[in-house]
């Protein structure tokens, strides 16, 4: 059995190309600004598996997106997308049944299964859940009671399996209502904007948030949730795991489109995946691995804001964004 552990962590050192000469510490240091941001990039940059011709498919991530009805479609395709083009090898979506042939004819990548709204919708889809790396719950799946109870009985199938979990936009209207739903999962991240965070947090604190002191509230909010990792969207992303809060710093636009966040999350499923491999296999031992996946998605979405504002300016959309993942993430990551 010890040979084969060896055996096995070796595969992975040589996988996924580590190198881990150098520790960096996550404790009082980041309050500092851009070695911030140095830091934490160096992290992100360790957790990317190398490209080689000797995987297979799917080695490299399989992600499933729980979203997608009748008035979003949008969402969903989004975050599926921005998944496959930050190195997921496959993407699933899981949609009601009119909002998939909509999906589909946004791009062939895609795998599109329609039965979010299925009588049997938590069987068909828990099926699937063997085959997945990663799981985002939320873009486009809209607040119908039916359908938020099938996502919070999928998030349970999934914590049950120890499948990291990225939770935004509806799946946050689902966990306001029932906190206990991710409450205390190490492998879960929450993603909210102000106004979904001010609502989660006055659902848990019973108070009116301070709003004067948003690191403050980002780290009592993430206690009161199990140490949860959060991420408050803003001028500065704020993440933390209710022991530390770092700052994303990295300068994006002024242009706010929608659909921004559905990048963010996608790309937060895949990287989340690569950053639990790597702490499984001892290769992350100076930081959370869910801190360095929400600190990775949003350095990418701010530098893809930041590319595609440069050549589009107001005119900028998540389109635009998308395009610009690729080299955003070999100009963060790979240089």
């Amino acid at each position: 059995m010890i040979r084969i552990a060896h055996t096995h962590l070796s595969a992975l050192r040589r996988s996924y190309g580590f190198v881990f000469e150098r520790y960096y510490s996550l404790g009082s240091t980041l309050k500092r600004g851009m070695d911030d941001d140095d830091n934490m990039l160096s992290l992100v940059k360790n957790i990317v598996p190398a490209l080689t011709s000797k995987k297979h498919k799917g080695q490299d991530g399989r992600i499933g997106i729980i979203g997608g009805c009748q008035d979003y479609t949008g969402a969903p395709y989004f975050a599926a997308i921005s998944a496959l083009k930050v190195g997921a090898d496959l993407s699933h979506v899981f949609c009601t049944k009119d909002a998939a042939t909509v999906i589909k004819s946004y791009s062939p990548e895609l795998i599109v299964h329609p039965v979010l709204d299925s009588p049997n919708a938590v069987e068909e889809i828990e099926k699937w859940l063997p085959r997945l790396h990663g799981l985002v719950v939320g873009p486009g799946l809209g607040r119908e009671d039916l359908l938020l109870k099938t996502a919070k009985e999928v998030i349970e199938k999934c914590k049950a399996r120890d499948i990291p979990i990225v939770i935004d936009a509806d799946g946050l209207w689902l966990v306001t209502q029932q906190p206990s739903v991710i409450q205390g999962y190490q492998k879960g991240i929450l993603t909210p904007n102000f106004m979904e965070f001010t609502r989660l947090y006055e659902a848990l604190h019973h108070e009116p948030m301070d709003s004067s002191d948003h690191q403050r509230s980002v780290m009592q909010l993430s206690v009161a949730m199990g140490n949860l990792t959060l991420v408050l969207k803003g001028e500065h992303d704020l993440i933390t795991d209710g022991s530390k809060v770092i700052s994303c710093n990295i300068e994006g636009s002024g242009r706010r489109c929608g659909g921004q966040g559905d990048l963010l999350s996608g790309s937060m499923g895949v990287l989340a995946h690569w950053a639990h491999t790597a702490f499984a296999a001892g290769l992350l031992r100076s930081a959370s691995p869910s801190l360095v996946a929400a600190f990775g998605a949003c350095s990418l979405t701010r530098q893809c804001n930041s590319q595609a504002f440069q050549q589009h300016g107001r005119s900028t959309t998540t389109s635009d964004m998308i395009q610009e993942i690729g080299s955003a993430f070999k100009k963060l990551f790979e240089s």
